[in-house]
């Protein structure tokens, strides 16, 4: 039920911010971005037991932490990257919008350098000489 109140409070935050716009532009935008952290502060207990539980199964799986930290982080960045974008673009700045994905984009593929330099390493051991 949780996604009927985060869904409900989208739409009282657009009508809300649609009678605002004509008025006062700047307080329309205010109560997206507040709507905005207000939802992500609904999923963050569910972020959180994902982690969890992904930790969880990594010790008993017997796996380097350090990917499962790495891999966090990378879809930590795609997410706070999105979340920027759709504010920046929401606010009428597109282009500024792209530069936040495009950023977002490179962070992760440095963060995925070393896990994909294990993979090519892990590949080659495997062939034969």
């Amino acid at each position: 039920m949780e996604i009927v109140q985060i869904v409900g409070l989208g739409l009282v935050a657009t009508i809300l911010a649609l009678v605002i716009k004509e008025q006062k532009p700047m307080f329309a935008y205010l109560l997206a971005v507040a709507s905005g952290v207000v939802i992500f502060y609904f999923l963050i207990g569910k972020i959180a037991e994902v982690i969890r539980i992904l930790e969880r199964l990594a010790v008993q799986a017997d796996l380097n932490l350090v990917f499962l930290e790495t891999i966090l982080k990378i879809i930590g960045i795609a997410y706070i990257a999105e979340f920027g974008a759709q504010m920046t673009r929401d606010a009428g700045q597109g282009a500024i919008a792209s530069k936040i994905e495009l950023a977002g984009k490179v962070l992760i593929l440095v963060m995925a350098v070393p896990i994909i330099q294990i993979i090519i390493e892990t590949v080659i051991d495997l062939l034969p000489a």
